[in-house]
């Protein structure tokens, strides 16, 4: 299978390498191998070289995937930053990456002017044209030649989790040896087992920042297919453009999945869903009967993988196999899974234990020597901090993910951030941050805050906790529900019980 941009410019010029809806923007690979070129060029007479980095902070925007092809052949490290993000917030990771260059959309233009307030010599570029503060990059990239640079070569994404701290952390991989062209891990996963080719049309309905819509599109363009790209989720109009695109390829989030099938019946059934070969989903766990649900309106083409932002192995399992192994994330397909016990001892079959991997990619967190050492153990085996158990047959279960990490509507948020604002508001002596069962997210954000004075408990003392919160964390880790506790449990170490005030929340719906 030939690979690359510059293969499939060659062959079928004219053909939509990755198009915007709702807008209908599109970009054939003839232009994406064109504008990448000049974008690598521009960044070539920037000064960035081999092993440099680039960050992107932009809503789902047509210029997105040709900065990141651009950064992927010129051997460059790129840090895509949610939009959701303070500038305090998004700041510290344009810094600790080492970014030398921040591209920026017009929609977040102030959020990017802020950034370089916070960042000595960064160089911002514009996307969308000319403005005080930020460099022109249409006009700069059109003054620079259409063909490759002399020195091409791989480069990778850095994308950011969390840190021992709470602060995030770059996951950071070697860059690859290889040619441009020469198949990635990724790529060659999903050619062997998500059938992606070139015939293949891809609906990715996320952002971009996110980890697994920026790396499968990614790998979409590889093999020479097209890429939807959702500017922004919606129920309905997911199935629309499955419909009108006719969609092959999809991935969503559980959250995608319920709110799908909360639409009225009559309107899920009005879409003509007949092109879609084949839908998988990560990101959170999914309940078994939103799954089943999802199956017998898709049919028995709904694939799942499990994986981290390390990418230091990935389990996946296809329908038939879930419905005989229902709640499973599958079977090792990259790496080979270990069941460990807190003294690193092997687990036999259905033990619960911390979750390893032998054999994937190695990685490291990008200046955190401690965090990189604690995730491997003595035989060079990782693992991401998860908890599960597999059965006899070698199918993993998890049961706790990342220790306390809460996936809200897919997306990861760190306790420990919020929990540290929200203990200095003046009326707070202790708190702790949790996730409780939510029909539509998965997991709601709960705050339990011990006040200093107990007749302060109720609605004005929550609203005041919200309204401190703003500005020091994103939008979308300020818990809308806070209760209060007369004490916040704790060991005499000062060690959090989380574990007992996050079951007692799941506990009142088994109930």
């Amino acid at each position: 299978m030939d690979l690359h941009t510059y293969n499939h410019a060659r062959r079928t010029p004219e053909k939509i390498a990755y198009k915007l809806v709702p807008s209908g923007e599109s970009v054939t690979y003839q232009q994406l191998e064109a504008r990448s070129n000049q974008c690598a060029q521009l960044l070539r007479r920037e000064g960035l070289m081999r092993g440099s980095v680039i960050a992107i902070l932009m809503e789902n925007h047509p210029r997105y995937l040709e900065i990141v092809t651009a950064a992927d052949r010129a051997g460059l490290y790129y840090t895509s930053i949610s939009t959701q993000l303070t500038a305090p917030e998004a700041s510290y990771i344009v810094q600790d990456a080492g970014a030398k260059i921040l591209f920026v959309s017009k929609a977040k233009f102030s959020l990017g002017k802020a950034i370089a307030e916070l960042v000595p010599g960064l160089t911002v570029f514009l996307v969308d044209g000319a403005a005080d503060g930020a460099r022109d990059y249409l006009a700069e990239r059109e003054a620079c030649p259409v063909g490759p640079i002399s020195d091409e070569s791989q480069g990778a994404p850095m994308l950011y989790s969390s840190g021992t701290t709470g602060r995030p952390k770059g996951v950071k991989f070697p860059l690859p040896d290889a040619r441009i062209d020469e198949m990635d891990g990724l790529t060659g996963l999903a050619v062997d087992w998500f059938g992606y080719n070139p015939d293949m049309v891809y609906l990715s309905p996320a952002p971009m920042y996110h980890t697994a819509p920026l790396r499968w599109s990614m790998s979409v363009l590889k093999v020479g297919g097209t890429v939807i790209v959702m500017q922004k989720f919606d129920a309905e109009e997911s199935l629309r453009h499955i419909q009108d695109e006719r969609v092959t390829h999809s991935q969503w989030v559980p959250t995608h999945f319920v709110r799908m099938l909360k639409l009225p019946e009559g309107v899920r059934e009005s879409y003509d869903l007949s092109s879609l070969q084949l839908a998988f989903h990560a990101a959170a766990p999914c309940p078994v009967p939103i799954k089943e649900k999802m199956l017998d309106w898709w049919g028995l083409i709904i694939h799942e993988f499990y994986a981290g932002t390390e990418f230091n192995g990935l389990t996946a399992i296809g329908p038939q196999d879930w419905m005989t192994h229902k709640g499973s994330v599958g079977p090792a397909v990259f790496g080979k899974i270990h069941i460990l016990s807190e003294d690193g001892e092997e687990l036999p079959a259905r033990k619960e234990g911390l979750i390893y991997f032998e054999g994937g990619n190695a990685f490291s967190y990008h200046n955190d020597d401690e965090k990189t050492r604690s995730a491997y153990n003595d035989k060079g085996w990782s693992t991401l901090g998860d908890i599960g158990w597999v059965d006899e047959e070698g199918y993993l279960y998890l049961t706790d993910r990342k220790s306390f990490m809460i996936i809200s509507g897919g997306v990861n948020i760190y306790p420990q951030e919020i929990e540290d604002a929200i203990i200095t508001h003046s009326q707070v002596a202790d708190v702790a941050v949790i996730g409780a069962p939510d029909d539509d997210l998965g997991e709601r954000l709960v705050a339990i805050v011990q006040p200093l004075d107990w007749s302060e408990a109720g609605d004005a003392l929550a609203t005041s906790i919200q309204e401190h919160l703003k500005g020091q964390i994103a939008k979308m880790k300020i818990p809308k529900q806070i209760d209060f506790m007369k004490e916040v449990p704790r060991h005499a170490t000062g060690k959090l019980y989380k574990r007992h005030l996050r079951d007692a929340y799941w506990q009142k719906v088994k109930s």
